[in-house]
């Protein structure tokens, strides 16, 4: 299993954090698109590092187009020797539509078009022959030598990632992506039953595969190393699938396990501002089904009896201050297999 880790998006950050990721003997590290831009800091992670992946996870494709992304990502794996992995996802259309005044509709289908037309880029670039990309949502039939990167020496095309929730992206995911991102809001069951059934229908359908597709997690996890740092880990998690917990989109998960009840209360909790409330109906069983509880000594064995026969890579997901060194033995312990 491929262990990975965090990119700071700050500028200033970027490149220390970018050492210390590789250093630990993470095997890849990734932005994620909230504040700052996502792509600027793997040019500084790049130059950094030698050995680890970089990649986005995520970027938001529908605020950008195709040809954007395949400049950004062409010209990031060339510049990393190989190693960016391009990680997109969809958002959800009011911040398509209202924070990035951008179209919206279709998504899995305009996804599916999003990539197919990126690999027709990269290709033309490569090949020289003529761009002829003609599709429902995006249209690409313009390339000159002056606009086309030079390939002598690029290092082949970069891995391209997809997150997603429902089944019907997943199932775009298993058609045309190298990789899956899988949301953190998830279980072993949901990933067994719904999401991975999901992404093999896309794999056979595309005639790829069964493993064509690299299936990443980010786990939540609580952890620690004294009675008080697990409680504290243990708040943080709570607040977090509580959070999740009540958007209508990951009700699915709740359903899965007969706690669907919870996601119209936690929602309602939500709009009045009652975010301890809605933290204290997350009981222990929830906790430790979304989230994976255990002491640091014997996490990382409960996270690999629980995941390591459905994921390719993880990431640690707690949303709670730790030590570095807590994480040490378990990405030792994780990738000991």
């Amino acid at each position: 299993m491929k262990i990975d880790g965090g990119v700071s998006t700050l500028l200033s950050e970027a490149t220390q954090s970018a050492k210390a990721v590789e250093a630990a003997g993470y095997d890849g590290a990734f932005t994620a698109e909230l504040a700052h831009d996502p792509f600027l800091p793997l040019a500084l992670a790049s130059e950094a590092t030698e050995r680890i992946e970089l990649g986005t996870s995520i970027a938001v494709a529908f605020a950008r187009n195709p040809m954007l992304l395949a400049n950004l990502g062409w010209d990031l794996q060339e510049h990393s020797g190989g190693r960016f992995v391009l990680g997109l996802g969809s958002q959800i259309k009011p911040h398509i539509t209202k924070r990035f005044s951008m179209e919206w509709s279709q998504p899995a289908a305009r996804m599916r078009e999003f990539i197919l037309a990126m690999h027709a880029i990269w290709d033309s670039w490569l090949t020289g022959d003529k761009l002829d990309f003609r599709g429902d949502f995006y249209k690409h039939v313009l390339m000159t030598p002056m606009f086309s990167p030079n390939p002598k020496d690029f290092p082949g095309k970069p891995k391209v990632f997809l997150a997603s929730v429902g089944p019907l992206m997943t199932k775009v995911c298993g058609e045309v992506a190298d990789g899956w991102f899988s949301h953190g809001f998830t279980t072993a069951a949901y990933l067994e039953d719904i999401s991975l059934p999901a992404l093999r229908k896309g794999t056979e359908a595309a005639g790829r595969s069964a493993d064509a597709v690299e299936v990443a997690l980010p786990a939540m996890i609580v952890t620690g190393t004294t009675e008080e740092e697990m409680a504290t880990a243990a708040a943080a998690v709570r607040k977090q699938i509580a959070f999740y917990g009540s958007t209508p989109s990951y009700k699915g998960v709740l359903d899965h396990h007969g706690w669907g009840d919870l996601q119209p209360e936690l929602n309602r909790l939500s709009k009045e501002g009652r975010w301890d409330d809605m933290a204290d109906l997350i009981d222990d069983d929830v906790l430790d089904t979304i989230g994976c509880v255990a002491p640091a000594e014997e996490i990382a064995g409960k996270l690999k009896s629980r995941y390591g026969h459905l994921v390719d890579r993880m990431t640690f997901y707690a949303p709670y201050e730790a030590a570095p060194d807590v994480w040490l033995p378990v990405i030792d312990e994780l990738k000991s297999d």
